[in-house]
């Protein structure tokens, strides 16, 4: 390859992380935009006679804090109507009778407080501080979300559970099907991150 060609990606390299490093020496505040049409959330749900998969379509999502207190706002906000486990009978139980969706149509992930240092480059863990609201009803959580950054696109795959019927959902169970009180939750969220305008006061 060309010497110019690599001089060429390396200049568009360093233009594309130029902002973010910025950002991060001068202690501003940073932004993460989920991309949906990338972004994946999948759930889990154990039962006696086998497992059910399920998923969700991530509506929006926008995250702003400050890498120096960890002080963050925004929210993760997830399409409730859009659950689908491929069994449409087993799906409209869900919508009507659990999730109660028509009602209730959104699940949010209201964040607080960013803990440990974002990358500007490569690989880091963090801990994400917020409120989950879930059939209308606020519940405090804190996730841990491994990150990875490259050239200003930051990608995470978080895991955790919702004890769901705690939270005072309805146990879908039966006398002949049993099902865990607890669902397996996994977000594969990309977006890009960059520097927060500045407020004009």
């Amino acid at each position: 390859m060309p010497l110019g060609t690599h001089r060429s990606r390396a200049l568009v390299a360093l233009l594309t992380l130029l902002p973010i490093a910025t950002a991060v020496c001068a202690a501003q505040e940073l932004v993460f935009e989920a991309d949906a049409g990338q972004s994946r959330v999948e759930f889990t749900l154990g039962a006696t006679l086998h497992t059910v998969h399920g998923s969700f379509h991530l509506k929006s999502g926008a995250i702003r804090f400050d890498p120096a207190s960890g002080a963050a706002s925004g929210e993760l906000v997830v399409d409730a109507t859009s659950g689908n486990t491929e069994n449409s009978g087993r799906d409209r139980k869900m919508h009507r009778e659990i999730l109660e969706s028509p009602r209730y149509p959104e699940i949010r992930f209201t964040v607080q407080q960013v803990r440990g240092n974002v990358p500007v480059e490569g690989a880091s863990q963090v801990q994400l501080k917020g409120i989950m609201t879930l059939h209308g009803a606020p519940h405090e959580m804190t996730i841990t979300a491994p990150v990875r950054v490259t050239q200003g696109i930051a990608t995470a795959d978080v895991h955790f559970v919702v004890p769901y019927v705690q939270w005072g959902l309805k146990n879908p169970s039966t006398f002949f099907l049993r099902v865990e009180r607890t669902a397996e939750v996994t977000v594969h969220a990309v977006g890009r991150m960059q520097a927060a305008p500045v407020s004009q006061k």
